[in-house]
């Protein structure tokens, strides 16, 4: 056992919220000293980064928690991949690199959740926008009409690089006035606060490199301390304080705070460990009971996709020519380790993306009206989609033995939002080290089924747009009817986690019974303890959730400033 080591605060996990809110610490005029633990390795290496390649990233058994779910009753009893970062940088290191903020009326409604403006969208967009260096330029000839972001809307002097590839595939501009030509306005910028319509996608990427949550940490600062490979087992205690957490017997000691910010699946195992959950689990594997906080682990939330995949002519798409010849891919992973350009900075680095809300179909259904009164409302709300569609997802990755002739493809992916279903993660073991076991009860709810009919219907207005079908060649994947039982058979069978974990140390006012911290990231009766990340946020916040959880840490950063006076 090494020496006990103290500091002012301690941050468990390296993940966007937890390297958002170390690098705030670090740098706040006190210059405090900040541990920041890391459960897998360092991993910054930039070859880990080619843009282009971020799609197969999490396919590095050393840089992934290798979860799974437990069999989904309503899912066909699959098993679903539930990957998580494992590594510097935590799941940034292994995402597919979409950047989006979701919906002004998300950030709003956690504040009414709350009771505290903190969290409204005018607080978030300005953290938003201080977190960013934004680069908006289009590649050459591209028309505005497909991408125009304002500048009031973006940071340009933040650590995290996003904005658009500087090369993009022939076809995407076509497939865009495609979507336009079959009723799907265009977004100028999904990022604004308002994600409705069609837009190009803001990557966290930038110069062919992908941008991680380790930017944040990088500069060498003398009060930042950062450890790898210390996967935390649980939060010391003195009584109901918390003073430190211990790592494979080793100790590492707080003088003002621990914050967790380990992400949604793991968070809830830290906590349990330590005594602070659902007593009735602790006494089942015979845990001691710090506190009965029944919260702990309920409420997860998540989004999901299936696919629809075509074959396309040959003229239509490049990809053949680059994925279908090894030698082309390795001469353009030469030019991308020189300089960061060439195919690999364009070929899967530049997406179309879109969120959409359905109309009458979905509000007027027996599973709608049947929705709690505030809840039909926060999904009648302006900027709150039903839906989302991808284009030029690389799935020849994720399907094994993809035939090489069928490298001509175009695939969508239409994603299910603001499902009602609240999944749980739940104790399997007296082992810190067993992970938990995690049930996020997909399609579980009626609405999230009658949901998933109407968005894959409504899908249709694009995959089956003869502007669209003229290039198809064969269907590789899609559903084999219109009808609902059809429709919904092919989301059982197809259905995948978009990988957005969220709410398992639900954030709440005082006297919420779901509710684990308050509006100052603090578990509720423990001294000294907070948790930081996706696990706290009680909104599903419509995008890809990566830029929330940066703003979560951000945000606690700013809390924790103020508390301590260390601006």
């Amino acid at each position: 056992m090494s020496p006990a080591q103290t500091y002012d605060f301690v941050v468990v996990g390296s993940g966007p919220a937890g390297s958002a809110l170390a690098a705030g610490l670090a740098q706040s005029a006190a210059r405090p000293q900040v541990l920041l633990l890391e459960a897998g390795d360092d991993k910054r290496d930039r070859n880990l980064r080619v843009d282009g390649q971020r799609w197969i990233t999490f396919q590095n058994q050393d840089m992934n928690w290798g979860y799974k779910t437990t069999p989904q009753d309503d899912c066909n009893n699959r098993e679903i991949d539930y990957s998580r970062g494992h590594c510097m940088g935590g799941s940034s290191a292994i995402n597919f690199g979409v950047y989006s903020v979701g919906a002004r009326d998300d950030y709003d409604e956690w504040a009414r959740i709350t009771g505290d403006g903190t969290f409204a969208w005018n607080n978030m967009h300005r953290r938003f926008k201080e977190l960013e260096t934004f680069h908006g330029e289009l590649p050459h000839g591209v028309s505005k009409r497909y991408a125009d972001p304002k500048a009031e809307d973006h940071g340009s002097k933040g650590p995290l690089h996003v904005g658009y590839a500087k090369e993009w595939e022939r076809d995407l501009t076509e497939l865009l006035d495609v979507f336009e030509e079959a009723g799907f306005p265009l977004n100028p910028d999904h990022n604004s606060g308002n994600p409705i319509g069609m837009s190009v996608l803001i990557n966290s990427a930038h110069n062919g490199i992908r941008s991680t949550a380790g930017d944040f940490v990088k500069e060498k600062l003398d009060n930042l301390t950062i450890v790898t490979g210390a996967p935390v087992q649980r939060v010391l205690l003195e009584g109901t304080k918390a003073i430190g957490v211990e790592v494979k017997g080793d100790k590492y000691f707080a003088s003002k705070e621990v914050v967790l910010s380990a992400g949604s699946l793991n968070d809830p195992r830290i906590l349990m460990h330590s005594g602070i959950g659902p007593a009735s689990q602790l006494k089942q594997y015979n845990l001691p009971v710090a506190l009965d906080v029944p919260g702990v682990g309920q409420g997860l939330r998540d989004h999901c996709f299936v696919p629809l995949v075509n074959t396309r002519t040959e003229t239509s798409t490049q990809r053949k020519a680059f994925y279908g010849d090894k030698a082309a891919m390795d001469a353009a992973l030469k030019q991308w380790q020189e300089d960061g350009t060439g195919p690999w900075a364009k070929f899967a680095c530049e997406i179309g993306i879109g969120w959409f809300k359905l109309g009458e179909k979905l509000v007027s259904s027996p599973e709608f009206q049947g929705l709690p009164r505030e809840e039909q409302e926060y999904l009648l709300r302006e900027t709150i989609p039903h839906y989302e569609i991808i284009t030029h997802f690389p799935i020849h990755w994720f399907i094994p033995d993809f035939p090489t002739e069928a490298l001509d493809y175009s695939c969508l992916l239409v994603f299910l939002y603001n499902a009602q279903t609240r999944g749980q993660v739940t104790l399997q073991s007296s082992d810190p080290d067993t992970p938990l076991a995690f049930d996020p009860k997909f399609l579980a709810h009626p609405f999230d089924r009658r949901l998933a009919i109407e968005a894959l219907r409504d899908s249709f207005r694009i995959a089956k747009h003869e502007a669209y079908t003229k290039d198809n060649v064969a269907a590789l994947a899609m559903p084999t009817g219109e009808s609902d039982e059809e429709l919904l058979e092919y989301w059982r069978q197809n259905i995948s986690s978009s990988w957005h974990m969220t709410g398992t140390v639900k954030m709440g006012q005082r006297g919420d019974p779901d509710a684990v911290v308050d509006p100052d990231f603090r578990v509720m009766g423990i001294e000294n303890l907070r948790v930081a990340d996706m696990a706290v946020v009680p909104v599903l916040v419509n995008a890809h959730i990566q830029a929330c959880a940066y703003i979560t840490g951000a945000t606690c950063a700013e809390k924790l400033i103020e508390e301590y006076h260390l601006a």
